[in-house]
C-alpha cells in the first residue's frame, strides 16, 4: 500500500513542505529506509532525520527548513502513532461464538461481538455491540462490557463490574477481586469484612497485563475516563480514580484514595490509604504519598514532598559525610581553644 504525503498530511491534519512522495511504510528514525516516513521532534533527532535513508519526516510547526519532504505538525509524535496505525496491517481474529464457549442464562448479546474459545460469560451479562471477548476469559454474573470494548486472552472481570464502551484489558488483569478487609479479633485471628460493592471501569481506558482492581468493600471502586495503567498496577478497594489518569508500571494505590484527573504516577509509587491527590499532579518514580498532594505539583521521594524542595534535601544528604568532618573539626578546635 502507497499513499502520497499529501494523503498522509490530510489524514494528520498536518501541512507538506517539498516533492509530494509516495509513502508505503513508517520506521523509527534509525531504521528508515527509502519509501518509509519517521519523525522527529528535538535537534538531535531532526539531524539524524536529515541524515537517514527516510524519504519524508514528520516534524514540529516551527520547523521551516529541511533538506527532505516534511509533514509539518502540532503534535509529531500523535501523528507518528496514527501513521502507524495506518500502515500496520490488522491481525487476523475469530469472529463469532466459538463452539467451547459456555454462556450463562439471560446473557445479552450485542451485534457483532466475539466470544473466544473456551470463555465463560456467566448468567446476566450485557455485552454491547463490537465486542470482543479472546480465548480464556471469564466474566462473573451481571458484568457489563460496552461498545467495542477488546479483552485479551486470560482476563478475568468478577460479578457485578461495569466495563465501560472502548475499553481494553490486557491479559492476565483482573477486575473485581475482594478488597484487602479483615478485622483482627481478641484471639490474634482475623475476620474477612465482606467485600460486596463493585467496579467501574469507564469509558476508553486501557489496564494493563497482570493489573488487579480491587471491589469496594461498600459502594464502587471506580477508574475515570481515558486512563492508562500500565502493566502489574494494583488499585484496591474504594479508591476514585479521576479521567486521563496515568498510572506506569508497578503502581500501588491503598483503600480509598482519590486521584484527580490527569495525575501522573510514575513507576512504582506507592500511595497510601485515605490520600487525596489533587488533578494535575506529578507522582515520581518509587514515591511514597502518604498524605495528600495539592493539584499541579510534582512531588518526590518518601514522603513525598514538593520535587524542589526533596532535591535540595537530597543534596544537603549527599554532603552529610563532608559536614560531619566539619563539625568534627569545629568541635576539636573549640575544644582546644578552652583547654
Amino acid at each position: 500500500m502507497k499513499k502520497s504525503l499529501k494523503e498522509l498530511s490530510d489524514l494528520v491534519g498536518g501541512e507538506i513542505s517539498g516533492e509530494n512522495v509516495f509513502i508505503k511504510g513508517i520506521a523509527k528514525v534509525e531504521e528508515a529506509k527509502e519509501g518509509e516516513i519517521t519523525f522527529a521532534v528535538s535537534g538531535r533527532f531532526l539531524k539524524k532525520a536529515e541524515q537517514s535513508k527516510a524519504s519524508a519526516v514528520i516534524v514540529p510547526l516551527e520547523v521551516k527548513e529541511f533538506n527532505k519532504p516534511i509533514i509539518r505538525v502540532k503534535n509529531p509524535r500523535l501523528a507518528f502513532a496514527q501513521l502507524l496505525e495506518f500502515f500496520t496491517p490488522q491481525r487476523f481474529r475469530f469472529l463469532g461464538v466459538h463452539t467451547t464457549a459456555i454462556i450463562g442464562k439471560n446473557v445479552k448479546i450485542g451485534q457483532r461481538v466475539t466470544i473466544g474459545s473456551y470463555s465463560v460469560v456467566e448468567d446476566g451479562v450485557i455485552l454491547g455491540d463490537d465486542v470482543y471477548l479472546s480465548s480464556f476469559t471469564y466474566l462473573g454474573r451481571g458484568v457489563s462490557v460496552g461498545k467495542g470494548s477488546f479483552l485479551h486472552p486470560r482476563v478475568t472481570v468478577l460479578d457485578g463490574t461495569s466495563i465501560g464502551e472502548r475499553v481494553i484489558i490486557h491479559s492476565g488483569a483482573v477486575i473485581g477481586s475482594d478488597g484487602f478487609g479483615f478485622v483482627k479479633k481478641e484471639d490474634g485471628s482475623y475476620y474477612k469484612i465482606p467485600q460486596v460493592g463493585r467496579v467501574i471501569v469507564e469509558d476508553e481506558v486501557e489496564i494493563g497485563a497482570n493489573v488487579s482492581i480491587d471491589r469496594a468493600t461498600i459502594g464502587e471502586t471506580r477508574i475515570g475516563k481515558g486512563t492508562k495503567i500500565d502493566n502489574l498496577v494494583h488499585i484496591a478497594h474504594n479508591v476514585k480514580v479521576g479521567e486521563n489518569v496515568v498510572m506506569v508500571a508497578l503502581v500501588g494505590i491503598s483503600g480509598s484514595s482519590s486521584i484527580g484527573d490527569g495525575v501522573i504516577l510514575a513507576g512504582q509509587a506507592g500511595v497510601t490509604e485515605h490520600v487525596n491527590i489533587g488533578s494535575g499532579a506529578v507522582v515520581a518514580a518509587k514515591a511514597g504519598v502518604t498524605k495528600d498532594i495539592p493539584p499541579n505539583l510534582f512531588v518526590s521521594g518518601f514522603p513525598a514532598r514538593n520535587h524542589a524542595k526533596q532535591k535540595r534535601i537530597k543534596a544537603v544528604t549527599y554532603r552529610l559525610p563532608e559536614i560531619l568532618k566539619r563539625i568534627e573539626r569545629l568541635e576539636k578546635s573549640i575544644k582546644d581553644t578552652t583547654i
